[in-house]
């Protein structure tokens, strides 16, 4: 065992690590050397043993987990905190907001919510010509990865169409960055196909940017709007998560003798004792870590009242295929050769093993939506299908398909769209397609609109040739990773990816082709109406 200062010298003289990230490494060995706020033994023996996880933010919490302000409040008002005055131009709002960025915390200590930037930023355009918003835009999001690289940081555009929108999903394609991370909200009743297809094609070359599915966000907040942040993750605008608590449905199912009893008994207990962290974490950041004292609620930026847990699981797949088992059901033979799934994982290939899924998450959305919590939104944790961290071992993040046994896309996004219903503050998949998808652009586009219509909160998809590429939900570069150990690397979460690529499988994902036409199962009307 080492002692905290052999931790700390370690960190001090790594080579790999530049000034910058060893600070933070020492911040976080800091936060860790404190006592853990007071919880139940109940609690202790299950983070013991797995069961429920904190996600290492700290003993003794002094900043929400993610943070997002209003920052079209903050052009129109201005600062007094910051001295800053109203904005009255475009090269003003970019500078305002590249100021107030850097006050804005997280669980990562960068800002991990950039604004819905075309709906802020419009109203400052004025007579630029296409050309001037180009040139300002690009030198603004290559300051953005120089300055703040970190892939958890995350710009949303749309659903209207617009220069700024255009604008930045052309400079997203031609730069390829892993920062910031991006999410283009698609409405139906707005957003027109040729932008929607701008995006989908954007897919096809950085695997960016993730699409949601803005009327199914919009429905779940109220007027004051919502935000997607870090990976994937849907919050209050105005607001954020104080907190995410997540448990392995995996290690959950080991507890139980079988489905029935895991529903009733297994499942409710280790919600319980979700709750109890909850309540734990977010007393002691709302009560006593003075946060809500700050500029960013004094001037109306965030709202205590905004913020809420995410309640997040993960290892659907896996406790589905366990549960199963201790069941003692088999496949149905007449489905085996068509879908070429194994006793051991019948989860989205089998029809038994897929309605058990979706019966954990309604069992999961009754208890979350009925239970309630002192520090929420309207009192509420958020539901939360969560997507790993790199130190998940033989556990799938999510409700997602193991890797290496995913179906063909369509089978995929048919197995899962049920699940999308109840995962309020984010649920995501990663399709991987095959890079003949980038000869056909438009299959990428009909995947994307398949699955939004099917009910998909987000559609995500790698595209297998690419040099960047999605992890859980952030971005890396796999030429970085591979030069990570010997070189380091200036983006922080470079060693997250580097990290998950040896411990969780993912460089294992199987990519597919996006469409077989001479199948039945793939023609467009199958999964477009």
């Amino acid at each position: 065992m080492m002692t905290l200062q052999d931790k700390l010298r370690r960190i001090i003289t790594d080579n790999t690590l530049t000034v910058k990230q060893k600070s933070t490494y020492l911040s976080l060995e800091a936060e860790a050397s404190l006592d853990y706020v007071p919880v139940t033994e109940g609690v202790n023996t299950a983070m013991k043993a797995g069961i429920i996880c904190d996600m290492f933010e700290g003993h003794a919490p002094f900043k929400p987990r993610y943070v997002l302000p209003d920052y079209a409040k903050f052009l129109q008002n201005g600062s007094v905190y910051l001295e800053l005055p109203p904005v009255a131009d475009f090269d003003d709002a970019l500078n305002a907001l590249t100021i107030i960025y850097h006050h804005v915390p997280s669980v990562t200590n960068i800002p991990v919510y950039l604004g819905a930037l075309d709906d802020i930023l419009i109203d400052y355009v004025q007579d630029l010509t296409h050309d001037e918003i180009y040139r300002k835009l690009k030198r603004f999001w290559i300051m953005l990865d120089r300055t703040l690289p970190d892939a958890f940081m995350h710009v949303n555009i749309g659903p209207t169409d617009n220069i700024i929108c255009r604008t930045i999903l052309k400079i997203d394609a031609e730069l390829k960055q892993i920062a910031p991370n991006l999410t283009f909200m698609y409405d139906p009743e707005i957003t027109p196909d040729d932008l929607l297809r701008v995006a989908t094609t954007n897919i096809c070359e950085c695997s960016k940017p993730h699409i949601a599915n803005y009327p199914i966000h919009a429905k779940t907040y109220d007027e004051k709007g919502f935000g997607i942040v870090s990976c994937y993750n849907s919050l209050p605008l105005a607001g954020g998560a104080n907190t995410l608590v997540r448990m392995n449905l995996k290690q959950a199912a080991q507890q139980a003798k079988n489905s029935t009893f895991f529903l009733a008994e297994t499942l409710p207990h280790y919600c319980q004792v979700m709750y109890e962290l909850i309540e734990a974490r977010t007393q002691f950041l709302h009560e006593e870590s003075h946060f809500f004292d700050s500029f960013l609620v004094k001037e109306g930026l965030i709202e205590e009242n905004r913020f809420a847990p995410m309640f997040g699981i993960y290892g659907m797949a896996e406790a589905v295929n366990i549960l199963i088992e201790k069941d003692g059901q088999e496949k149905d033979t007449a489905d085996k050769e068509s879908r070429h799934a194994t006793k051991e994982n019948l989860y989205g290939h089998d029809q038994t093993a897929n309605q058990l899924g979706h019966q954990i998450s309604a069992t999961l959305d009754r208890i979350v939506k009925s239970t309630p919590v002192k520090y929420g939104y309207n009192n509420r944790a958020l539901l939360h299908a969560q997507g790993g961290i790199s130190l998940d071992k033989d556990v799938t993040p999510g409700v997602r398909i193991p890797y290496g046994t995913e179906p063909d896309p369509v089978t995929h996004i048919q197995a899962l769209a049920s699940h999308h219903q109840y995962y309020t503050s984010g649920i995501s998949e990663i399709l991987t397609i095959d890079e003949t998808v980038k000869d056909n652009p438009e299959a990428m586009y009909q995947l994307c609109k398949g699955a939004l219509n099917l009910g998909f909160r987000e559609f995500t998809a790698n595209v297998a040739s690419n040099d960047l590429v999605r992890v859980t939900g952030y971005m890396i570069k796999l030429s970085d990773v591979a030069v990570f150990k010997e070189k380091g690397s200036r983006t922080n979460t470079t060693w997250l990816g580097a990290e998950a690529s040896e411990n969780t499988g993912i460089l294992n994902r199987k990519p597919r082709v996006a469409c077989h036409e001479q199948s039945p199962v793939y023609t467009e009307s199958k999964y477009t109406e």
